[in-house]
Order: structure tokens, then C-alpha cells, then sequence
């Protein structure tokens, strides 16, 4: 019987290895982590398995000790080309980003301080200063992210009342957030108007009653609608809003601050036009397009921005003073136009054919392993611009010598340390210096070779 062969757990705590682990970890953790081990081997017995040995359990629990002790999330390398990779942590930081949150972080501040008077302050003042310069807007607020941004609007504006919203826009932003259910949430009930592609400002008109709340506008930023299409514009719904005294809502989804079409990219709606428009007020990300960390902006009107202010909700969404510190750092960038040279994304964006067809041969003459440099395709990502792509160039990697095939080495890639992400095409490990940061490259070639020669 196979269950009479599993190590007992004094055994296991005796065997060679276990004090190491025991000086390096409590005693108890350590215990506890060898029951459990045992335990799961025992459920492997009962499958068919067979059982392990003390040395065995002694390997497992050190394994599992060491990823616990890892600090998560962990420095990944993006080699995919994918710009604002979502499953990576959308955008990297500015170096004065960072250096503003380690500030934050490592004492106190005057969050919620006026210096000058010594009383009780805004934590948004600063930064709200900075948005209303960037965007034109009268007033700013800043949350935790934009699905809050605009739960919060929606329900300080439009509990029990309702919200119009056409049919095309009526979408599922990622994550399963739909705005049907954001607006169910919020207390409001959604009026749709139009149809899928095509929605006329007449379907707005039809639709308002005496309990209508607002008109929402949702950027349809992760999928295109192509052909047979038509949509209201934000200028012709403030034309609207005007006649009948109801706000416009506008999401933009990924915060572009810069013209999207002046990099060789299809045109993605900023907050500063749709303020400019009159929109009552705008929702869009901090951590996507504008480079920042994980935040949400509402900015427009100042009455219906203080009303945000006020809600309940607005609390409990609210910014810690790390984020707001590289997101005040973040939106300075911009105040003082260097964001294209200071904000990676831009940076990335901005990047020379040239520049980076340099890096990829040099990676390859450093490597001194199968490969060319080819011509490829980069991703903005994050949900942003979809189907707008980048001309690249990237470093193609042949796998035939390798048994296991491009899957096998970039398992290998993502067993390094730190790990790299890339990609396969044609059968080819493609690594694109695009979003790779300069600094991260001898660890990326250390990688790479440790993969490809195993």
C-alpha cells in the first residue's frame, strides 16, 4: 500500500536539507507547509500516484517557500511589441513618476494639509490644478480607476432617473464591465437608443423625458465598427444638452493627451476636445494612453464635478497618495510638453524605425545564435486604437535545433530571471526591442541565451 511508504512528518523534519529551511523560516510555517505537502500527496496516492520520498517533500516545501517569499507582482521584460500590455501592468512609469510614489511611500506627507495655513487640506488640489491646465477643464477629480470614475458619476447624477446611451456604445469595456450593468449599479436605468451601427442625434431627441438624467457617450476603444456606420458626435450632443438642459457624459476610455494621428495612428478622442465640445463631463484612464499608474480622471464642469466630490461613493474610490503622486508627476509631463521624451508609452510610441532596427541587430550580434532581423508589427494595446498597429523591426529567433520548439524556449523565457514575454510567429520566438527598456537589455540577452542553449 502505497500510503504506508509517505515519510511522517518528524521524519521530513529530520531529513537533510529541513534546517536550512527551519533557520530560514519559523518553525511553525514550516510545519504546517510539510502537512500540506503530505497532504497533496496523498490525493496523488489515491489518483494512482506514487509516494514520495522525505527528500521529496524537503524539495517541494522549499519550492513553495521560495515563491511565497517572491515579491509579486515581479519585474517582467516585454518583448512582445504590445505597448500598453494589459496582462503586464498597462504602463511603465516615468522615472520622476517613480521617484515621486518612492517619496510618497517611504514617510509622510501633506496629503490632506495646507502647509501654509497648518489646517486640513485637499489631497486633489495639486493635481486638480495641473488637469484643468492640461485638459481646459473647469474642474478635476481624480479616483482609483476609470470604472470607478464613472460609477461615481453615474450614480451621484443619475440614481433613479434615467441615462441614454446608444445601442452601438452600450458595450463590455474588459473584465466583464459592461456599461448596462455599470449603469444598473449606479441606480439608473438605461435608455438605448439606435442600433448597433448606426445612431442619429434624432434617437437622442425621441428618447429624453422629464426623467431622463444625462446622455452617455462610451468610446467604443477595444473594437471597431466598420462599413455601414454612423454616431453622434459630442459637439452635436452638447448642442442637444443645451436646448434641453441635460449633461453630457463622455467616456474616453484611454486618456490620450497627445494626437494619436500625429505617430501614424488612427485618431483617438481626447478629454481636451471633448471639453472643448462643452461635454459636462469626461472619464478616461491614468494608466493607459497617458502613461500614468492606475487611476481614474473625471474632469468638466465644476457643479457637476463638486456633486461627484460630495457622493458617498466618492470616498470610497478615492486615490492613496502613492498613485496620486505619479499621477500628479505623471500629468506635469505634459503640462511641460517633455511627455513624448519623460513618459515610456510616448516614448515607445515615438521610437524611430531606424533606432529600433539598430537594437534588434545588435541583439543579434551579440548573440551569436540563429536569427534575423525582419521587419514586423507593434501593438498599442490596453484596449486602446484597435487594429492600429506600429511599423517595426524585431529579432527572429529559428527553434529547429531545439526539441521542444519556440513553445519550449519561451517557457524558458518565462522561467528567467527576471522573466521576458514574447511572441511566436511562423514557428519563430519574435522579440521586438520596442518595449523593451534600454536598461533591461543585458538581462533580456542573458535570458535568451540561457534558453536557447539548454
Amino acid at each position: 500500500m502505497q500510503f504506508r511508504d509517505l515519510p511522517s512528518v518528524d521524519r521530513v523534519m529530520a531529513s537533510d536539507g529541513m534546517a536550512a529551511l527551519t533557520e530560514a523560516y519559523p518553525r511553525d510555517w514550516v510545519v504546517d507547509l510539510v502537512r500540506r505537502e503530505l497532504d497533496r500527496a496523498r490525493q496523488k496516492i489515491r489518483d494512482g500516484g506514487k509516494a514520495p520520498s522525505a527528500g521529496d517533500v524537503v524539495d517541494g516545501v522549499g519550492g513553495e517557500l521560495r515563491s511565497i517569499n517572491e515579491v509579486a507582482p515581479r519585474q517582467v521584460i516585454n518583448a512582445t511589441g504590445v505597448i500598453v500590455h494589459t496582462n503586464l501592468g498597462r504602463a511603465p512609469l516615468s522615472q520622476s513618476a517613480i521617484d515621486a510614489m518612492t517619496q510618497a511611500a517611504r514617510g509622510y506627507t501633506d496629503l490632506e494639509m495646507d502647509l501654509s495655513t497648518g489646517r486640513r487640506g485637499s489631497r486633489q488640489a495639486h493635481l486638480q490644478s495641473l488637469l484643468q491646465q492640461v485638459t481646459g477643464a473647469e474642474a478635476a477629480l481624480a479616483v482609483n480607476n476609470n470604472a470607478s470614475a464613472l460609477l461615481l458619476g453615474l450614480s451621484a447624477l443619475s440614481v433613479g432617473k434615467e441615462v441614454i446611451v446608444s445601442r452601438g456604445e452600450a458595450v463590455e469595456i474588459g473584465g466583464g464591465f459592461r456599461i448596462p450593468d455599470v449603469l444598473k449599479q449606479s441606480g439608473a436605468t438605461l435608455v438605448d437608443v439606435g442600433t448597433t451601427n448606426r445612431t442619429y442625434i434624432r434617437d437622442y431627441q425621441d428618447a429624453i423625458t422629464e426623467n431622463t438624467a444625462a446622455m452617455l457617450k462610451v468610446h467604443s476603444s477595444n473594437f471597431r465598427v466598420e462599413g455601414f456606420t454612423a454616431e453622434v458626435e459630442p459637439s452635436e450632443l452638447v448642442e442637444l444638452s443645451k436646448e434641453r438642459g441635460i449633461p453630457v457624459l463622455h467616456d474616453v476610455g484611454s486618456g490620450a493627451l497627445l494626437p494619436t494621428e500625429a505617430y501614424g495612428l488612427a485618431h483617438e478622442p481626447t478629454p481636451q476636445q471633448s471639453i472643448a465640445a462643452g461635454v459636462g463631463l469626461v472619464f478616461f484612464s491614468g494608466d493607459k494612453l497617458l502613461g500614468g499608474p492606475q487611476s481614474g480622471i473625471v474632469v468638466g464642469q465644476t457643479e457637476l464635478v463638486r456633486r461627484l466630490e460630495r457622493h458617498p461613493l466618492a470616498r470610497a474610490v478615492r486615490i492613496d497618495k502613492m498613485n496620486l503622486a505619479g499621477l500628479t508627476a505623471t500629468v506635469l509631463h505634459y503640462l511641460k510638453q517633455e511627455a513624448e521624451a519623460e513618459v515610456p508609452i510616448w516614448r515607445m510610441i515615438s521610437a524611430s524605425e531606424e533606432g529600433i532596427k539598430d537594437r534588434a541587430a545588435r541583439w543579434k550580434t551579440q548573440l551569436s545564435l540563429p536569427g534575423e532581423v525582419i521587419s514586423g508589427r507593434s501593438a498599442v494595446g490596453g484596449g486602446s486604437l484597435p487594429g492600429e498597429t506600429l511599423p517595426t523591426w524585431v529579432l527572429a529567433l529559428s527553434c529547429e535545433g531545439d526539441a521542444g520548439g519556440p513553445e519550449r524556449v519561451m517557457r524558458r523565457l518565462r522561467e528567467a530571471n527576471p522573466p521576458v514575454v514574447a511572441r511566436i510567429e511562423d514557428d519563430r520566438v519574435i522579440l521586438d526591442p520596442r518595449t523593451v527598456m534600454p536598461e533591461e537589455e543585458e538581462s533580456l540577452l542573458t535570458a535568451l541565451r540561457d534558453a536557447l542553449s539548454r
